[in-house]
């Protein structure tokens, strides 16, 4: 009987067990493998539910199966509640997704993110993205009381610092540091522009190893910081992905423009949606046309694809934009008895407690 080969970046005694270490990796993860590779990463985002329900995540996350190497699950973005960050990772984790964890530093301080950090990394969490968080009043309860202890820089020393020194910010020894691959948000398309490469140095020395940047609408704009990062020398201590997602119409575009912070949208990318005829496929073709220009970018090492409410789309974009050259990221392949194991589950759930316990009992004496 032949077995099954073993996927690639797969552990053989659990998919929801870390990888073996390997010299040079701080992380035991997918993500920090397929870049250190010198293969073209993908990631996304999976929009948390106002749910409690576990299936409201695992739906979502089978949209990406096979397309992206990691998710990031998103830490109440916007400053608006919803599932947490570190729950999700918890689902994900144990499907054998690989999550990037996001921590906005709003909403916790230093004792609570240290916690958070050790609880992420004891659940398989590999990939960690430091955020300093949106202000309170960005969100739909803006009554709530901002923590901000922490901002994204010093979030990343501490992580660094306890991955690398084994120590809590206190100094007090960890007894098994966590294993982690750290990562940033930048912006290069918010004021002061010629800032822009400069901030990056300087999450790269707080201890990012890799960063995912805002959307990229500006190509023009996102090559001369990319000039000036190469310059300064920054795109040889971090990779990099880029910014990139579907528009659904012009009218979207000039709502983005106008309400959400640090969104760059230029004129021409209106006028083309308002020129097409089918304005949401439009908005489709015109991020795989990013891509296909920033992917050949030397110092690019990825893509991040946004797509909110439009996750169906990610792996058409995916697919069309040939970023994968051929490569298939880890995709979950269910064993024979899976569903039969699922079809169980649903039984249990809807049967009778009381005629459970009577079966179970029955099963027991004979």
């Amino acid at each position: 009987m032949s077995r099954r080969p073993i996927q690639r970046d797969e552990n053989p005694a659990g998919i929801d067990l870390p990888l073996e270490p390997l010299p040079g990796h701080s992380s035991r993860g997918r993500l920090e493998r397929v870049l250190r590779r010198g293969e073209f990463a993908v990631t996304t985002e999976l929009n948390p539910p106002d749910s409690a329900d576990p299936e409201d995540v695992y739906n979502r996350a089978r949209i990406f199966d096979g397309w992206v190497d990691g998710i990031n699950a998103v830490d109440a973005s916007g400053a608006n509640c919803h599932m947490s960050s570190v729950g999700i990772c918890a689902l994900l984790t144990r499907m054998g997704y690989a999550p990037i964890m996001q921590i906005a530093c709003r909403d916790k301080n230093r004792i609570a993110i240290q916690g958070d950090v050790l609880g992420g990394a004891a659940m398989g969490v590999s990939n960690i993205l430091c955020l300093t968080g949106d202000g309170v009043q960005a969100g739909d309860q803006p009554g709530a009381k901002p923590v901000f202890d922490l901002d994204s820089m010093s979030l990343l020393e501490t992580i660094r610092i306890m991955r690398d020194n084994g120590k809590f910010l206190s100094g007090r020894k960890l007894t098994t540091p966590p294993q982690l691959f750290l990562g940033a948000a930048v912006n290069p398309f918010a004021p002061p522009y010629d800032f822009r490469p400069i901030h990056l140095g300087k999450k790269i020395a707080a201890g990012a190893q890799f960063v995912q940047t805002q959307y990229c609408f500006d190509v023009p704009m996102f090559r001369a910081f990319m000039d000036k990062a190469r310059d300064l020398g920054h795109l040889e201590k971090v990779f990099l992905l880029v910014g990139v997602g579907p528009l659904a119409s012009a009218k979207t575009a000039k709502w983005i423009r106008s309400n959400v912070p640090g969104i760059h949208i230029p004129d021409s990318v209106i006028k083309r949606l308002e020129g097409a005829d089918d304005q949401k496929a439009e908005g489709k073709r015109l991020c795989i046309d990013i891509i296909n220009e920033v992917k050949e970018i030397p110092g690019v090492s990825g893509m991040h694809v946004m797509a909110y409410r439009q996750e169906e789309y990610v792996a058409e974009i995916v697919s069309e934009s040939g970023v994968l050259r051929g490569r298939q990221p880890w995709k979950r392949e269910l064993q024979p008895d899976a569903n039969v194991v699922a079809d169980r589950m649903q039984h249990l759930r809807n049967d009778d407690p009381n005629q459970n316990l009577q079966k179970m009992a029955e099963t027991a004496s004979n």
